[in-house]
């Protein structure tokens, strides 16, 4: 699909808390994640994937976790990247957060 228009967008409950919508074309997708039960106490559990990552705060505040480096508070406008492999989470600091990832290859796992 080469457009995803917000008010036609899919979006797909992850979780309480957690909706996704993604668009995907060959080796490159990207999704966009509103978090809506912030902030929390804890971080999310870390976790890691074969895939590059790159992500944009586009609202909210988050603290970046990423295995051997040190943690980053990020807030709407910075952007983080998460090597392949390498363990990584967030932490949710403000009620609200969209998060803009982008990933090669694709996450097949994230596809309907």
């Amino acid at each position: 699909m080469p457009v995803l228009k917000q008010d036609h967008g899919m979006s797909e409950e992850v979780r309480p808390g957690l909706t996704r919508r993604i668009i995907y074309t060959g080796n490159l997708m990207t999704a966009v994640l509103d978090f809506t039960d912030g902030p929390w106490e804890d971080a999310e559990p870390p976790h890691s994937h074969p895939h590059l990552q790159t992500s944009y705060v586009a609202a909210g505040e988050i603290i970046f976790y990423c295995e051997g480096e040190p943690e980053q508070h990020l807030k709407a406008g910075d952007m983080f990247a998460a090597p392949s492999g390498k363990k990584h989470t967030i932490k949710l600091l403000s009620k609200t957060a969209r998060l803009v990832d982008s990933f090669n290859p694709l996450r097949e796992e994230f596809i309907p």
